[in-house]
């Protein structure tokens, strides 16, 4: 005895050899949309489905521009519910989990006849799952772009730590140790030491404005420019003002990551430095005997006033003499609302009383650390630690 299921409100009824049957080819349907993770096979699959399976003269996707079998032209047609005037071709919403549209089908029937509730429901249930198709298709793609992404900062953080000095000159009678960390895979924090023709020792510590990749690739650019000069320029003064017009010349884009730098360079000879500061922090000077010194900035940061000159000056640097050059990612360290800030930094910096940089430094980010108290890091993080160890005989 055959047995009939009736649906409620409609005239029309299934039987229940057709229903075991529409429930068999909506699982084969289901199987072939989630055979891929090409969100444009789900979509093609899911018309041909619709063409082939139900013998529909046509169905398309108008926002992702595809249609199958005929169909009128895309550009004329709109779902029903954004068009009253629209033709009433049946129309469908893809959505995702959350209810938002991802895709909307429309269905073209032979000679412009009403679906049945059999081809309706079908479809329906198609959608359903051509709906999860496409969502697990789009976030199969995000996380792809996301891998290569991830893979792409990983390759730029290496080559922006190869682009630190590698090897540090070695001063008898000196110490000169660094450390830095991006607060994200790269940063547009610079620091840079190497030994000029004369001797002398060129330090060198830059933050570009901001954070990232962007900054991150205008410091790279500010390292080939500022060694290319460092050598020819011998006036330090005179060094910052040239890379200060060639930061302005890049153009705008360079402009709103203008750098703030300081530069100093040791005359290990004559127990000197020469130090100018760009609108950088106040680089900070301990003496024995004497009051700790703050290198104040001379000019704006490089990069802001194309006409900017700066002024060097020139101080004693005895043994046992120690120098501090940092970025702000250390003074901008915060716990809850209170920051480590400049005041803190020269306090624990005059309290390492070792002339070893690489203990120095140690000291500064443990107290730093314990401050934050597990506070993530909000800036990139450079500083650069030199100490005159012992006497050496003066130059003749």
């Amino acid at each position: 005895m055959a047995t009939d299921l009736v649906l409620p409100g409609n005239d029309e009824t299934i039987h229940l050899q057709q229903q075991v049957v529409r429930l068999q080819a909506l699982l084969e349907a289901a199987r072939q949309v989630h055979s891929t993770v090409d969100e444009g096979e789900v979509l093609e699959t899911v018309l041909r489905i619709v063409v082939r399976e139900l013998e529909m003269a046509g169905a398309a996707f108008p926002a992702a521009g595809l249609r199958y079998g005929e169909f009128p032209p895309l550009e004329k047609q709109k779902p029903a519910w954004s068009d009253p005037a629209a033709p009433s071709l049946p129309a469908y919403k893809l959505l995702d989990r959350d209810g938002q549209l991802l895709e909307e089908l429309l269905i073209a029937p032979p000679e412009g006849r009403e679906l049945s509730l059999y081809e309706a429901d079908f479809i329906e249930g198609l959608v359903l799952q051509a709906a999860v198709a496409l969502e697990n298709a789009r976030n199969h793609q995000r996380n792809l772009a996301y891998a290569r992404l991830q893979q792409d900062l990983e390759a730029a953080r290496q080559i922006q730590r190869s682009l630190l000095p590698q090897h540090l000159p070695e001063l008898p009678g000196f110490s000169v140790a660094f450390r830095s960390e991006a607060c994200y895979e790269v940063g547009g924090d610079y620091l840079d030491t190497f030994l000029l023709p004369d001797g002398s020792l060129l330090l060198a510590v830059a933050d570009v404005a901001g954070k990232g990749i962007t900054s991150a690739i205008m410091s790279t650019s500010f390292r080939s420019a500022f060694r290319a000069m460092a050598a020819a320029v011998p006036q330090l003064d005179e060094l910052a003002t040239r890379m200060n017009r060639h930061h302005w010349r890049e153009g705008v884009e360079a402009r709103r990551r203008y750098v703030t730098a300081i530069f100093v360079r040791l005359y290990p000879h004559d127990h000197r430095i020469e130090v100018v500061n760009a609108g950088h922090n106040p680089g900070f000077l301990l003496r024995p005997g004497q009051d700790p010194v703050q290198l104040d900035a001379s000019g704006t940061p490089l990069g802001l006033l194309p006409q900017m000159s700066y002024s060097s000056q020139r101080l004693d640097f005895p043994p046992g003499a120690r120098l501090l050059l940092y970025t702000d990612g250390l003074t901008e360290a915060y716990n809850g609302d209170e920051e480590f800030g400049p005041e803190r930094l020269l306090e624990h910096f005059s309290g390492c009383m070792e002339l070893c940089s690489d203990a120095i430094l140690d000291a500064l980010w443990k107290a730093i650390a314990e401050f934050a108290a597990g506070s993530p890091q909000s800036d990139d993080m450079t500083a650069l630690a030199l100490c005159h160890t012992g006497p050496m005989e003066k130059a003749q």
